[in-house]
Order: C-alpha cells, then structure tokens, then sequence
C-alpha cells in the first residue's frame, strides 16, 4: 500500500510522550563521550585479498547527539555502522561505549548490550510479514527476559509513541510506508535503548514521509537517545547536530 493512497480520508493517531518512568537517563555524563573510537581500522580477506574498509577513525560521539554519516557507496558506512552497534569489532584501535571497551568485548557481552542498549533501524523496514505490528515490536524484548504483562505495556507505549496506538493488530501488508517505518522504530525503542542506529532510514519513503520520520527521530534524540544515521539524503543530514563524511575509510566533520 503507498504512502498516497493510505492517507485518503484516514488520519494517523497522535504522538504521545514518554512519561518519567519510561524514558531512559543516560549514564553517561553530558561532558563524556557516549562513543570513542581511536585508530579504529577494520580490514576483511575476501578471496585471497585484504579489503581495508575503515582506515584509523578517530571519532567522538557525544550523548544525545543526532549524528550523521555520509559518503560514497563503498567508503565504509554500513561498515562502521555494524562496529558501533556491536555487530563487529575493530582489526585495531579502540572502540568504547560509555567507557567500556567494544574491541575486545566476548561475544555474550556484545550481544547483551545490542539487546539492551542499541536499537536498530534500517531502510527495508525489516518487519516479518506475517505479524501484526504489535508482534513485530515485542519481538525485540524477547531476548530481555520480561513477563509478558510488562512486555504488552511497552509494546503499546512504543507504539503509542510513535502515532500508531491503534494499529497493534494491522499487519505491514495492511500499513503504508510510512507507517512500516513507524512500527520498525517502535520495534528499536520498546526496549529503551542509549542508542539508536539507523541505515537510510528514510531511503524508501517520499519527502513528506521522510520529513515525519525525521520529525520522529528528532523528538526522540531531545528525549535522551543518541542518534547516528546513515543516509545519502542532504535534507537529513542538515537536521543532524553533527555530521560526518567517511570516504576511502577515514572519517571527516562536516559539521557547519
């Protein structure tokens, strides 16, 4: 179903706003970096080659900062992105969230803090088609261990938060674009994150989509999250507080 034809004679319900209770208060102190990566350098062998894709990024994210990145295909985006939500780790340098070292952190500990700490958000929405949007977003509490009354309550209060509280039971078949991506946000924040990581988030949608979702995420970066996007879209990337390029593996502030 497109945006257009979705949005004829139906209106989408309000946003609402997290309470107290539900927002999440970042440990980290406004004067200390949320991320630090120094001399971080990631290379892969692909058939007999070594392919160097980050080449010592120095980096400093701040808490609550909207971030982001941009550059050409191939500079090494998608590469940093998967180091700074624990999805990789570094061939060197060092990689710190909130002081603790991702570069040489086991397996378990990397997975424990993608499932608490880091949200996911991509171009593709991601959602499994067969289960309706409620679904879809408890499916990212699964790995947290909450009873399952506690984990109706946050799935409704995420999708509450994103002006989807009355479309829990629609399937992705049945939303527009723009509500797909809704739903894939309320999938990365029902488990309070720090950090939101998003790739094209607005890559599939038209500019008046692209702007709501952005209106979104900038609402959730004033309530504490800190954002890193990857986009190839200008008009994104003017609403970021700092921005960066990554080209040829090295990473350089844009920010005006």
């Amino acid at each position: 179903m497109s945006d257009v034809a979705n949005h004829t004679g139906e209106k989408e319900t309000e946003m609402t706003t997290m309470t107290d209770s539900e927002a999440r208060v970042p440990a980290s102190s406004a004067a200390t970096p949320l991320y630090r990566a120094t001399g971080v350098t990631r290379t892969y062998t692909r058939r007999g080659r070594t392919v160097t894709a980050l080449t010592g990024v120095d980096l400093e994210i701040m808490p609550g900062a909207f971030v982001t990145i941009q550059g050409p295909t191939g500079g090494g985006k998608s590469t940093l992105l998967q180091l700074l939500g624990a999805l990789d780790t570094p061939t060197s340098g060092t990689l710190q969230l909130d002081g603790r070292e991702l570069s040489s952190a086991s397996p378990s500990e990397l997975g424990r803090i993608r499932a608490q700490e880091i949200g996911f958000v991509f171009q593709g929405f991601n959602l499994i088609p067969t289960l309706t949007a409620a679904e879809n977003v408890d499916m990212a509490l699964e790995p947290l261990g909450i009873d399952p009354a506690e984990r109706r309550t946050r799935v409704a209060a995420a999708l509450a938060h994103v002006g989807l509280a009355d479309r829990g039971d629609h399937r992705p078949a049945e939303l527009s674009g723009g509500q797909q991506q809704r739903v894939a946000i309320a999938r990365a924040i029902v488990k309070r994150p720090r950090v939101l990581l998003a790739d094209e988030p607005t890559g599939n949608l038209d500019e008046r989509m692209r702007d709501e979702i952005l209106d979104l995420l900038e609402r959730l970066c004033a309530e504490g999250i800190t954002m890193v996007v990857v986009t190839h879209d200008s008009a994104v990337a003017r609403r970021a507080t700092k921005r960066l390029r990554l080209t040829q593996g090295t990473v350089k502030d844009i920010t005006r």
